[in-house]
Formats: structure tokens, sequence, C-alpha cells
């Protein structure tokens, strides 16, 4: 998993936006403006959040994830090369969903519909 290939999928969820608020190089992707995935410039792996602390820390002391630099310890950072796309993606997923979740449902309603099934 690279990237190119977190971007490509990240871009597929709907009401999904990337954008630079960081800088060149920082590609922090959001949904109804709420940060669900950064990549960093260094290009390291992928920030995401978990549904918890207790989860983030389960996942850091599992050994494949890392601490994500600059967010709250809810946050976990997926390295490149140490996980599988399946596990990147599902990981990208739950943020994506956590975060859409945790939208007023006034913005939720402007978002463009989830894909059924």
């Amino acid at each position: 998993m690279d990237r190119a290939t977190v971007n490509a999928f990240c871009a597929t969820l709907p009401g999904a936006e990337c954008s630079e608020p960081f800088g060149p190089g920082h590609d922090i992707w959001k949904v109804g403006g709420k940060i669900f995935a950064a990549l960093g410039a260094e290009g390291r792996g992928v920030s995401v959040k978990c549904a918890d602390v207790e989860t983030a820390e389960m996942l850091r002391e599992s050994g494949f994830y890392e601490k994500a630099p600059y967010f709250h310890r809810s946050w976990v950072l997926v390295p490149f090369g140490g996980s599988s796309e399946e596990d990147v993606r599902h990981r990208v997923q739950i943020s994506y969903d956590l975060i859409r979740g945790s939208l007023p449902k006034k913005v939720r309603e402007t978002l463009p519909a989830r894909p059924s099934g």
C-alpha cells in the first residue's frame, strides 16, 4: 500500500474531499469538514481515527501501528509496508464511518448517500 493507493481509495468515499491545509505534500481527507485520514509529507503511512483511546492503544501494542503524530490518542498511524492493503482500507473505512457518523444530522443530510450493500 502506498500514498497513491490510499488517496485513490479515499476519493471513492461519498463526500470525501482532499486538501493541503498544512502545506504541500500533506494530503488531508475530510468528510463534512472533519478529518478522517491524513497522509504526512514524510510518506510513512496514513493516520486514522479509532473508536476510542483504548482501541488505539490496543492497536499500537500489537506492534503494527504507531502513535499518529499531532493527533489525539484515539488516532493511529498505519505505516506503509507494515500492513496489508486490505488492513489499510479497513482502517480508513472505519475512520471515515466514525467521523461521518459523528457529524451533526444537518451536515450528514447534505452528503452523498453511502452505497448500499
